[in-house]
């Protein structure tokens, strides 16, 4: 266990910090934190409520599965997470959700146009949101191909997962990545927020138009552009 005290700490503080942002009750989320030198991820257990969790109850698997430390069965999304760590290299921390307003327009089956510069901040493209997986997929291993649906959404609408970091399963929910398990977490929350002023804005009005690509472009630009200057140095 002390091999990985680290890296279980930092998967125990990513799941608490679902909790103490309302992104997850119960047992209603998990966030994963990979290690690449060391080819293992520590992962919420399955089922256990978040009350109760510990930084001893997370899971060490490598990244063919195996549970490598640990006394409890991980994530049932274990799978999801590992397809994720193997298609996009550039991510170090994996989170998923049932918040809310994220289902909500995973459940419509409906990309999030960038309404407006909140949006924009942190995401110059609208949030994809994937097809539904096919029968046949279910059938076979159904996290595995939750995770398969992902990659394929990005692949063929030519995204970068570096610059969005966040997708919706269509009639599941939200997945959100990052450098970190801390940041995959961090994109989780503020995909919540997009979510729930988008669905106000159609509520509004259902003709909503996106943002103007040009404020688009300077919102995204100056925070993250050549000469970004949102922020101190």
């Amino acid at each position: 266990m002390s091999a990985f005290k680290t890296l279980r700490e930092e998967a125990y503080e990513a799941n608490m910090d679902l909790y103490r942002h309302s992104l997850a009750i119960y047992t209603w989320g998990n966030a994963s934190a990979l290690d690449s030198g060391k080819g293992v991820l520590a992962i919420k257990p399955s089922g256990v409520d978040y009350e109760k969790l510990s930084p001893g109850m997370m899971v060490i698997v490598d990244l063919e599965g195996n549970t490598v430390d640990g006394d409890l069965n991980p994530s049932s999304d274990t799978k999801t997470h590992l397809v994720l760590y193997r298609e996009f290299s550039c991510i170090r921390g994996v989170t998923h959700t049932h918040s809310p307003y994220a289902v909500a327009w995973a459940q419509s089956r409906k990309p999030v146009p960038v309404f407006g510069t909140t949006h924009a901040d942190h995401c110059a493209m609208e949030i994809p949101c994937t097809e539904y997986m096919s029968s046949q997929a279910v059938k076979k291993d159904y996290e595995l191909e939750t995770g398969n649906l992902i990659a394929d959404t990005f692949k063929i609408g030519n995204l970068d997962p570096a610059v969005i970091n966040m997708v919706l399963v269509a009639g599941h929910g939200p997945f959100t990545w990052g450098r970190s398990a801390a940041q995959s977490v961090y994109h989780g929350v503020i995909l919540e927020e997009i979510c729930k002023m988008a669905l106000f804005t159609v509520s509004i009005d259902p003709r909503a138009a996106p943002l103007p690509e040009y404020i688009t472009k300077k919102h995204w630009e100056r925070k993250h552009g050549p000469d970004a200057y949102y922020g101190q140095k």
